[in-house]
């Protein structure tokens, strides 16, 4: 009896810790587009065998849709978190909670039920898979802590990675594109984990 008891206890904390809340909060708390500049850039950098070059300053703020931790992937040692991110319309809690948001293999996709709540291209616009690069242990013990309906702030640069391999890596450039090649790769050097709005 006290193992039916302990196998039900199991199955109840699982469920629970895989319970997906819906979203709570009102109005629109990443209003601010992601901000983008290509000026004052440093020069290109080693991190361990790979070559960094800079391609663009970056700054979001955003909601996390979801957060996928790599660990087995060829560039995991390079990128160990990838964030789903929204702004703007995407950041509205209603939005939100009439869609399913997945993360696997680098990609970030979406479903809904019968109409999305927004169109397709209002999603595409205001959402990215971002594949983090820590700067340091700080950082990316600061990626690692990040959850689900969060609103974070990071601030680092948009790279293209290189290794002697033949190894290559680059990010996209706008936030207007789809499918592969349409993630940010940052260079994260600041999180801000401005508030958990669950």
């Amino acid at each position: 009896m006290k193992t039916i008891i302990a196998m039900l206890a199991l199955v109840a904390g699982i469920l629970w810790w895989r319970h997906d809340p819906p979203a709570r909060w009102k109005g629109m708390p990443a209003a601010r587009s992601p901000v983008q500049t290509a000026t004052d850039l440093p020069p290109e950098f080693r991190s361990g065998d790979y070559v960094i070059k800079p391609l663009a300053r970056y700054e979001i703020t955003a909601v996390v849709l979801g957060t996928e931790r790599y660990r087995v992937d060829p560039s995991a040692e390079l990128a160990p978190v990838d964030l789903a991110l929204g702004w703007g319309p995407m950041s509205v809690a209603g939005v939100l909670n009439e869609l399913t948001i997945s993360q696997d293999g680098r990609f970030y996709e979406y479903t809904y039920k019968q109409e999305p709540p927004l169109p397709e291209a209002e999603i595409a616009h205001h959402s990215a898979n971002t594949h983090c690069i820590p700067a340091d242990a700080d950082v990316r013990r600061s990626l690692q802590a990040i959850r689900r309906h969060d609103l974070v702030t990071l601030r680092g640069l948009l790279v293209e990675v290189n290794r002697p391999d033949g190894f290559n890596w680059r990010s996209s450039l706008t936030r207007e594109d789809t499918r592969g090649g349409a993630c940010e790769l940052v260079w994260v050097t600041e999180v801000d984990r401005v508030k958990s709005l669950r």
